[in-house]
């Protein structure tokens, strides 16, 4: 193998001057972190409120739900991405639609990965959401409502904190995935860790080490996430319960 390696690229300037190219691939790292944990916040909202109305006995509710989860779990997540960046802005009226345009390309590229990410994973929730809830006896919802606790007071007190804890697993999982999806933005040219280590290869023609340090930043931050879920779910299992 003719391959002739240098770890010292990571400390050599840029074309610019204004930074090293390890600097460029920090840079990157905040964005995923950014990107990654911004449409994890929504993500969770909007994956919890579907996946409680995916179980209320309102048909409406459940089947706008539904519809959410069919839609955006089953289209690919590239596509979806591709829609909110380049078919929205022209499907909206011509005055908001110039305003997206119009906004910093960091900006727009940013925010539509964010909702395209929280939207696409908020399915995912939402799923776990309702299986969780659907795995509870159903006598802990007659109690609750036996109890005088109206519908949202019972899912409140009752059912979703012990859902919570029998679907934080899986929740982890999604927490991870939201980072390694998150790459799919660099196909809109948001330069997050994937991006810069793209970008890196062009100007230093040096491949091995570049994707060599984004899968390390990729495997330290899945470490750390997993690290702190574990402690997360130790804290709130129930004593002497199965989860």
């Amino acid at each position: 193998m003719n391959y002739h390696w240098n770890w010292a690229i990571f400390l050599t300037e840029t074309p610019s001057g204004s930074t090293t190219y390890m600097g460029w691939m920090l840079s990157g790292l905040e964005v995923t972190l950014a990107l990654s944990l911004s449409a994890w916040i929504i993500a969770l909202l909007v994956g919890g409120l579907m996946g409680v109305l995916r179980t209320v006995p309102n048909r409406w509710l459940s089947g706008i739900a539904t519809v959410y989860v069919e839609i955006f779990r089953n289209t690919p997540l590239l596509v979806q991405l591709f829609i909110w960046y380049f078919v929205l802005p022209e499907l909206l009226p011509t005055a908001m639609g110039d305003a997206i345009k119009s906004l910093n390309p960091f900006l727009q590229q940013f925010l539509a990965a964010m909702v395209c990410l929280a939207l696409f994973t908020g399915a995912r929730v939402c799923e776990q959401v309702r299986s969780g809830i659907n795995s509870l006896a159903v006598g802990q919802k007659s109690a609750g409502l036996a109890l005088g606790l109206t519908l949202p007071q019972t899912y409140r007190y009752v059912i979703l904190p012990m859902a919570i804890r029998i679907i934080l697993p899986p929740l982890t999982s999604e927490f991870l995935n939201i980072f390694k999806n998150s790459a799919v933005a660099s196909t809109i040219g948001l330069l997050e860790l994937a991006a810069q280590g793209r970008q890196l290869v062009d100007y230093t023609a040096q491949p091995y080490e570049s994707f060599i340090a984004v899968t390390v930043m990729f495997m330290v931050i899945n470490t750390v996430v997993m690290i702190l879920m574990h402690k997360v779910e130790a804290r709130v299992r129930v004593p002497g319960g199965g989860h």
